[in-house]
C-alpha cells in the first residue's frame, strides 16, 4: 500500500502522523511511505531520519494526497486538505466530527473511508488511541491553568500551590476519566487543593483510592457543579462522551458566580467543550475572557509538547496502521470490531451514530457496509 504523511497545517500543530520507527515497520511489511518534507521537524524528526527508515520525501502535499492509498495524520483535515481527499482513499487521523458539521459534509462529499482515532475501542474497554493524548492534555491542563492564573496573564494572581500561611488554589476537575485523573495527579503534585467531579460512583471510588484520599471527590449533579464552580480558582473540564458532543456542564449563568480572574481550561473543546461559553482557540492566541473568567480552549493542547505527543500517539496507532496497510481497510475492519468502531464516514455515508445523531444525519452501520 502507498501511505502518505502530510505536514500538519493546523495553527501551531507540530505533531506528525508517523515517526521513523513506524515508517520502518510499514516498509518492512512491503509498503511504500511518502512523507512531506519537514513534516516531522516540529517533533524533532528530520527528513534524513525518515529516509534512513525507508521513506520517500515529497515537497508537495498535493502529490501526497494524489498518490497515496492511505493518509495518516494527527489532526482533522482542514478545508484545503479535505478537497484533496478522493473516493476509495483511507484517512486515518483524529476527526472529532460531532461538533463539526462542515468537516462532516466535506468528508461525505469526498467519498473517502475515514477512520477516527478517537472512536477506536479496546478489548479491555476505553479508547486506546485517544488515551495517550488525553494523558498529555490532562497533565498539561494544570500547567497552563497555573500560568493563566498569574496576574500578568490576566488571572487572579494566585499560586497554585500557595505558600505557608497562604492557602493553595482550589482546583475543580469535571470528569474522572483519563485526562481528569492525570490532571488531578499534576494539580495535586503542584500543591493545589483538588476536587474531582464525576457521575460514576465507581470512578469516584477509584480516584479516592488512587490518591489515598488526598483528592476530594463529588458526585456530579447540577447543584454540585454550580457550588464547586463558585469556589474554583481553576476549573478543568475533562468530560467525554465517546464520539459525541461534550455536555455543557458550565452554563453562562454559572460564570457570573465564579471568582473574577479564575480560569477554565476546557480539555473537552475538541468535542465542542463542556462550557457554554467555550470556543476553540489556538496556541498563538490561547485565551479569552467572558464575565471576568479566563477561558483556555486550545483545540490541540498536546501539540505544545509535540515530541512527547507524537511518539506516545504512534505507540498506539502503529498496530492499527499496519493492519489497515497489510489487509486493506475492509478486511482489517471485519477482523477487528474495535478498529471497526473507528469508522466514521465511508463512501458518502456516516457510520458513527453519535455523529449522525449530533448533526441530524442518516446513520449507516459499519457492519452493514462490511456485509456482516
Amino acid at each position: 500500500m502507498r501511505i502518505g504523511v502530510p505536514k500538519e497545517i493546523k495553527n501551531n500543530e507540530f505533531r506528525v502522523g508517523l515517526v521513523p520507527s513506524s515508517v520502518a515497520e510499514l516498509v518492512h511489511n512491503g509498503h511504500q511511505v511518502t512523507v512531506e518534507t519537514q513534516a516531522g521537524m516540529g517533533a524533532g524528526v528530520t527528513d534524513a531520519d525518515y529516509v534512513a527508515a525507508g521513506a520517500t520525501i515529497s515537497a508537495s502535499a498535493e502529490d501526497i494526497f494524489a498518490n497515496s492509498d492511505m493518509i495518516v495524520k494527527v489532526k482533522e483535515p482542514l478545508a484545503v486538505e479535505r478537497k484533496r481527499l478522493k473516493k476509495g482513499q483511507i484517512l486515518f487521523t483524529y476527526l472529532h466530527l460531532a461538533p463539526d458539521a462542515e468537516q462532516t459534509k466535506d468528508l461525505i462529499a469526498s467519498g473517502a473511508t475515514c477512520i477516527a482515532y478517537e472512536t477506536v475501542t479496546a478489548a479491555t474497554g476505553g479508547l486506546p488511541l485517544l488515551t495517550p493524548m488525553s494523558e498529555v492534555a490532562g497533565r498539561l491542563a494544570p500547567q497552563v491553568g497555573a500560568h493563566s492564573l498569574e496576574k500578568a496573564a490576566g488571572g487572579r494572581g494566585v499560586l497554585l500551590g500557595g505558600v505557608p500561611g497562604v492557602p493553595a488554589a482550589e482546583v475543580v476537575i469535571l470528569g474522572g476519566g483519563v485526562s481528569g485523573t492525570h490532571a488531578a495527579m499534576i494539580a495535586l503534585g503542584m500543591g493545589a487543593n483538588v476536587t474531582v467531579v464525576d457521575r460514576s460512583a465507581e470512578v469516584l471510588r477509584r480516584i479516592s483510592a488512587q490518591f489515598n484520599g488526598a483528592v476530594r471527590t463529588a458526585f456530579s449533579t447540577r447543584d454540585a457543579v454550580q457550588d464547586l464552580a463558585k469556589t474554583a480558582d481553576l476549573l478543568i473540564g475533562c468530560v467525554l462522551v465517546p464520539g459525541a458532543e461534550a455536555p455543557k456542564l458550565i452554563t453562562r449563568a454559572m460564570l457570573k458566580t465564579m471568582k473574577p480572574g479564575s480560569v477554565i481550561v476546557d480539555v473537552a473543546i475538541d468535542q465542542g467543550g463542556c462550557c457554554e461559553t467555550s470556543k476553540a482557540t489556538t496556541h498563538s492566541d490561547p485565551t479569552y475572557v467572558v464575565d471576568g473568567v479566563i477561558h483556555y480552549c486550545v483545540a490541540n493542547m498536546p501539540g505544545a509538547v509535540a515530541r512527547t505527543s507524537t511518539f506516545a500517539l504512534n505507540n498506539g496507532t502503529l498496530p492499527f496502521a499496519l493492519a489497515l496497510a497489510n489487509k486493506g481497510w475492509k478486511q482489517a475492519l471485519i477482523d477487528d470490531k474495535h478498529l471497526r468502531n473507528g469508522l466514521n464516514v465511508h463512501d458518502g455515508k456516516v457510520t458513527c451514530k453519535p455523529v449522525a445523531d449530533a448533526q441530524g444525519l442518516s446513520y449507516t452501520s459499519a457492519e452493514s457496509i462490511l456485509g456482516l
